[in-house]
C-alpha cells in the first residue's frame, strides 16, 4: 500500500504537468467557488508560482485526548478533557469493517484508487456546482479532509482556525501540497485510521471510538450496519445532525443515515434488501454522557485541584501557555497522592454532621507532614451546577488558584502562629501576663505591619466571650483556653510583623489570592483561608518545623509513555524544638482545652479550635506526627450575612456553633478512620531545659498567703489552694477550665480561671 501511495502521488504530479496550471486552476475554482452568477464568488488571482503543486510536509501535532487521574494505589478515579479531548484514538483494526466501508462509500468512494486529489471526483463536483449555481457537491478526498482537520486542530487562535477553513484558492492549493506529502508518507489504511480518529461526529465526540461510545454505548469494533451508516453520515455536518441538540437534529441525522445506506447499496457494498432493512431501524441514539468532567468523578474536589495545579505549577511547563497546551492536548496519565481510606473517612465523618442540603458547608483536607502529600479533599455539598440540588460549582477545599472560592475567616486557628513566634523568641511554657476581659492597643504604634505602618487601633476593643473575664494566662493556658485578650497582648509583645512572617513561613496565604491583611487582629484569624493551606501549615508543626508545599501529583506519564516523577518540595522553616514545644502545648486541647468534651483520638495528637467573631465560621485544625487535617464550616452565601447562630445543620439545631461543635467532631472521627492500621508515632518530647518553667518578669504572681488551717491531713503542706504547675500545662496547679473567646466544646456556661 505504501508503494501505491507514492505511485499515485507521482501520478498526480504527472497529471498536473499534462493538464497545465490553467486546467488545474479551472478545476479548483469550479470545485470551490461559490455561486458564479448573481452572487459574490471567490476572486482568483493566482500566478503560476502559486500553483506549484509539490509535496509539502504537514506538521501533525498529537490529537487532543482525555487525561486520566489515578489514586496513590494506581486506581483510576477521574478523567477530564478540554474541548476536543473527548477522544480515544484506536488502531484501524479496532474499527468494524462495516464502519470503514460506510465512511469511504459516502465520503470518498474512490479513496483506494486515486492519489491526493481525485480528479474525476473534482470534475464531477465542479460540473454539479456550476450547473447548480452553488456548492452542491464537494470534491475533497479523505486525504484532503484529513489535512484540513489537522490544520484546524493545530490552530491556536480563532484567526488561525478561520484561515484553515477559508474558501480561498490559496488555502486549497496549500491543502493539496500537504495532501501530496501525506499520500507519500502513509499507506491508505494509515490515512483512513488517522481520519477516523481526528473527525468530529457531533455531541462532543471526537474520533470514531468516542463517537461509538457516545452514540451507541459500544466500542467502534462492535458497530453494526445502521450504526456505522449513522456515524458515517454525521461527519459531513456534525453541528446540524448533533442528536444531543433535539428531535429536529435527530431527524436530520436519520435522513443522513439513510442517504449513506442508499449510497452503499448503489456502490454494491451492501444489497438493496440490506439497505431497506437497515433504513427501518430506529436511530438508536443512546445519549451516553461524555466522560471526562470532574463532576463525574467520585472525588470531584481532588480532581479540580489537580486540573488547576497543572495550569499554575511551573513544574508542568515554564509558561502558562505551555501548560495550557499540555492540558489541552491531554493523553496524560497522572498518579496522585489521593488515599481512598483517608478520603472515605473524611466523607463519612462529614456526612454524619452536615447534610448535602444544608446551606452551611463543611470541607476538609488531609495532608501528610514531611511530604505535603494531600491525602483527601472532601466537602458536604455535591459538586455541580444544579442549584435545586444545592450543588456548588467551585472547589470548596482549595484556594482560588485551584478552582476554589474566597474561603472563610480562620478564627483562632491563627493563634498558634503567634505562639510559635513567642517560643521562637525565647519565651517559655509558663511565661505569661495578666489579661482583662477586653483589650485595647496602648497606641497606634503598638502594632506595625511588615512595611512599618502603624496599624494599632486604641479605639477598637477586643473582647473575650460574654461569659469571660481575665486573669493571668501563660503560653499554655492562654492557648488551651484560646483567650483572645491574651493573644492580642502576646502579639503586641512578639510583634505583628514577626507573627505574619511566621505564618507565611508555614505557607499561609489568603484563599482569594490577595495579600494577607496585616492588621492588629491578625492573630484572631481575620484572613479568609482554605483547608488545604491550613492543613499544610499545621503539618509543619507536626514535621518539627519542616514546611512542604502541598502536593497532589507524584507522576505524569505522557501519551508517548514517558514518565516524570515529582518529589516533595520541603524546607526547614522553624526550629525543631520550637515546633516540639508548640505541639506539646497544643496537645492539651483534647484534655484541658476547648476540645475537652469531644476528646482525643487515642494517639498523640494536637490541634486548635477556631471560632470567628460573630460566629461566621467554625474551624478545627490538628495533627499527629503522621497526618494533619483542617475542617472549616461556613455559609458560602456570605458568612457575615448567614452566620452560625440559630441554625439547623445535619438535622440538629444549634444556638451557636463553635470550633469544636461540628468541625472538631468531623476532625476526630475522620482522623480515627483515616489512621486505622497506621502505627501511632509519638511527638518528640519538649526540651524542658529550654522551655520549661517561666522567665523573670513573666512568671505568675505568687498567690496571697492563706490562713493556717492546721494542715491536719498532711496533704497540702504549706501550699496554698493554687500552686504553679511544673509541666507547663497549668500554672495554677488546679483544674483547668477552657478560656473565654467562645472556642469551647459546649454551649453551656464555662467557668473562667481568675486570679
Amino acid at each position: 500500500m505504501q508503494a501505491q501511495g507514492k505511485d499515485q502521488g507521482s501520478a498526480i504530479g504527472n497529471v498536473v504537468k499534462l493538464l497545465g496550471a490553467a486546467a488545474v486552476t479551472g478545476v479548483l475554482v469550479a470545485a470551490v467557488a461559490l455561486p458564479a452568477v448573481g452572487g459574490a464568488g471567490i476572486t482568483v488571482n493566482a500566478t503560476t508560482d502559486e500553483l506549484r503543486l509539490l509535496p509539502e510536509e504537514l506538521k501533525e501535532p498529537p490529537l487532543p485526548e482525555k487525561t486520566t487521574l489515578l489514586d496513590a494505589d494506581g486506581k483510576q478515579f477521574a478523567q477530564f478533557y478540554f474541548e476536543e479531548g473527548n477522544r480515544e484514538s484506536v488502531k484501524l483494526d479496532q474499527v468494524a469493517d462495516i464502519m470503514k466501508t460506510a465512511i469511504v462509500a459516502i465520503e470518498d468512494y474512490r479513496f483506494y484508487e486515486h492519489g491526493a486529489i481525485d480528479l474525476e471526483g473534482t470534475f464531477r463536483a465542479a460540473v454539479k456546482n456550476v450547473s447548480g449555481g452553488g456548492v452542491i457537491q464537494g470534491g475533497s478526498s479523505i486525504t484532503q479532509q484529513y489535512v484540513k482537520l489537522v490544520l484546524v486542530n493545530s490552530a491556536e487562535t480563532k484567526e488561525e482556525q478561520d484561515a484553515a477553513q477559508a474558501p480561498t484558492l490559496s488555502r486549497k492549493l496549500n491543502e493539496l501540497r500537504y495532501a501530496l506529502a501525506v499520500e507519500e508518507k502513509y499507506t491508505k489504511s494509515e490515512i483512513l485510521e488517522r481520519y477516523l480518529n481526528i473527525s468530529y461526529f457531533g455531541a462532543g465526540a471526537y474520533g470514531i471510538q468516542a463517537a461509538a461510545k457516545r452514540f451507541f454505548d459500544k466500542p467502534a469494533s462492535k458497530l453494526n450496519l445502521w450504526e456505522a451508516a449513522t456515524l458515517a453520515g454525521a461527519v459531513q455536518n456534525p453541528s446540524m445532525t448533533d442528536p444531543s441538540r433535539g428531535k429536529a437534529f435527530r431527524d436530520r441525522l436519520l435522513q443522513r443515515r439513510n442517504v449513506v445506506l442508499a449510497r452503499m447499496a448503489e456502490l454494491g457494498k451492501i444489497t438493496p434488501q440490506e439497505a431497506e432493512e437497515a433504513k427501518k431501524k430506529k436511530l438508536g441514539w443512546k445519549d451516553i454522557p461524555a466522560p471526562g468532567g470532574c463532576e463525574e468523578s467520585d472525588f470531584p474536589y481532588f480532581c479540580l485541584y489537580v486540573r488547576n495545579e497543572l495550569l499554575i505549577n511551573e513544574d508542568f511547563g515554564k509558561t502558562r501557555k505551555q501548560r495550557e497546551r499540555t492540558l489541552h492536548r491531554g493523553g496524560l496519565v497522572i498518579k496522585t497522592t489521593l488515599d481512598r481510606q483517608a478520603q472515605k473517612a473524611s466523607e463519612k465523618a462529614i456526612r454524619e454532621y452536615v447534610k448535602t442540603s444544608d446551606k452551611p458547608v463543611a470541607s476538609q483536607a488531609m495532608v501528610v507532614p514531611g511530604t505535603g502529600a494531600i491525602k483527601a479533599m472532601a466537602a458536604s455539598r455535591k459538586f455541580g451546577t444544579n442549584k435545586k440540588k444545592n450543588e456548588i460549582s467551585y472547589n470548596l477545599v482549595g484556594d482560588v488558584a485551584h478552582g476554589g472560592g474566597g474561603g472563610f475567616q480562620a478564627g483562632s486557628t491563627f493563634k498558634p502562629f503567634t505562639l510559635l513566634a513567642a517560643l521562637d523568641q525565647g519565651m517559655k511554657l509558663n511565661d505569661g501576663f495578666a489579661t482583662g476581659s477586653s483589650y485595647n492597643a496602648p497606641s497606634y504604634g503598638a502594632f506595625r505591619d511588615c512595611k512599618g505602618n502603624a496599624v494599632g487601633d486604641p479605639k477598637h476593643p477586643v473582647f473575650n466571650s460574654s461569659e469571660g473575664g481575665g486573669g493571668f494566662k501563660t503560653l499554655t493556658t492562654g492557648t488551651l483556653g484560646s483567650v483572645n485578650t491574651f493573644f492580642m497582648r502576646l502579639e503586641q509583645e512578639v510583634g505583628l510583623c514577626e507573627t505574619v512572617k511566621m505564618a507565611k513561613d508555614l505557607g499561609i496565604k489568603r484563599a482569594d489570592g490577595k495579600p494577607l491583611r496585616e492588621v492588629e487582629t491578625f492573630t484572631l484569624g481575620v484572613n479568609e483561608m482554605d483547608p488545604v493551606t491550613v492543613s499544610a501549615a499545621y503539618a509543619t508543626i507536626a514535621a518539627r518545623g519542616t514546611y512542604c508545599t502541598p502536593i497532589a501529583i507524584t507522576e505524569i506519564t505522557d501519551r508517548t509513555g514517558k514518565s516524570t516523577s515529582y518529589k516533595p518540595k520541603c524546607k526547614q522553616v522553624l526550629d525543631e524544638e520550637v515546633a516540639d514545644a508548640a505541639a506539646h502545648i497544643m496537645s492539651g486541647v483534647f484534655t484541658k482545652g476547648t476540645m475537652t468534651e469531644v476528646g482525643g483520638i487515642g494517639r498523640p495528637a494536637a490541634g486548635k479550635t477556631g471560632t470567628t467573631d460573630a460566629y461566621t465560621a467554625a474551624w478545627f485544625a490538628g495533627f499527629t506526627p503522621d497526618l494533619a487535617s483542617a475542617v472549616s464550616l461556613g455559609d458560602p452565601r456570605g458568612a457575615f450575612k448567614h452566620d452560625l447562630t440559630g441554625v439547623t445543620i445535619g438535622g440538629r439545631y444549634y444556638d451557636y456553633v463553635y470550633g469544636a461543635t461540628i468541625s472538631g467532631r468531623i476532625w476526630k472521627y475522620s482522623m480515627l478512620d483515616a489512621l486505622k492500621g497506621v502505627e501511632a508515632t509519638p511527638f518528640t518530647p519538649v526540651n524542658m531545659d529550654r522551655f520549661g518553667g517561666c522567665s523573670g518578669g513573666r512568671c505568675a504572681p505568687k498567690p496571697p498567703p492563706q490562713p493556717d488551717r492546721g494542715d491536719n491531713d498532711g496533704d497540702r503542706g504549706d501550699r496554698g489552694p493554687f500552686s504553679p504547675g511544673e509541666d507547663g500545662d497549668d500554672p495554677n496547679g488546679g483544674t483547668f477550665w477552657p478560656g473565654n473567646d467562645g472556642d469551647r466544646a459546649t454551649t453551656g456556661s464555662v467557668p473562667i480561671v481568675t486570679q
